[in-house]
Order: structure tokens, then C-alpha cells, then sequence
């Protein structure tokens, strides 16, 4: 989706009421804003963000940290619509579905590779 985060902060803590901004091409590559506003934090435990302005007709993205014994389970919690009813869906089933996935897919692989190497730093 070629998702670039262009707000400046993007190392502060997150905060209730933070805005993040972003230009993402959701489909065929075409540019578009976004913005998410952080509208739920529970410090080390979770956070939500909630679209403000976007290519979604709703967006609302709750993100858990959850600790087990081998560490943390990081789940996401995804509930989102699109626009334009019947043909958002239509859109949906072509390429929406599988771009999110993929870009949850590659998260999951890059946390992996960070946190659960086999391979020592030392």
C-alpha cells in the first residue's frame, strides 16, 4: 500500500488524542491521505486508532499487548467498512482483503525476525 507515516513525532509515546497522518495508495496505486486519531490508551497494554479522514467509511483498530509465558502476544483487532456499499465490497473481495493481510502477514514476519531469532546479538 506503499504506507508512509508523514507525521513529525513518529518516536513520541502514544497519547489519547494523538493525530497520525499518513499517504497511502490502497488501490491501483493511486495516493491518498489518511489520518488516524489515537482515541484509547491503556499505557502498555493497548491502544486503539480511530480513522478521522480516509479511505475507509469506518476504521477502528485496537491494538493489544498481552503478556504470556513467553513473553507478549501482540493481537490486532481490525473492524472496518468501506465506501460506496455494493461495489466497496466488490473492491473489498478484489484487493482490499489481501493487502491488509499481506501488510499484517509482514508485521507479524518482522516482529518475528526482531524478537524471536534464533541467531544471538552477543
Amino acid at each position: 500500500m506503499k504506507f508512509v507515516v508523514l507525521s513529525a513525532g513518529k518516536s513520541e509515546p502514544v497519547f489519547e488524542g494523538m493525530e497520525i497522518d499518513y499517504k497511502v495508495s490502497p488501490v491501483l496505486g493511486i495516493p491518498m491521505g489518511w489520518k488516524t486519531i489515537i482515541s484509547q490508551v491503556d499505557e502498555y497494554k493497548s491502544f486503539t486508532d480511530f480513522q478521522k479522514e480516509g479511505p475507509y467509511k469506518y476504521w477502528n483498530h485496537f491494538h493489544e499487548f498481552i503478556p504470556n509465558e513467553k513473553g507478549i502476544l501482540m493481537k490486532d483487532t481490525v473492524d472496518y467498512e468501506l465506501p460506496f456499499g455494493i461495489l466497496g465490497r466488490a473492491v473489498h473481495q478484489l484487493f482490499v482483503k489481501e493487502k491488509l493481510k499481506s501488510i499484517f502477514d509482514f508485521r507479524y514476519n518482522i516482529l518475528d525476525d526482531l524478537f524471536n531469532s534464533k541467531t544471538s546479538l552477543l
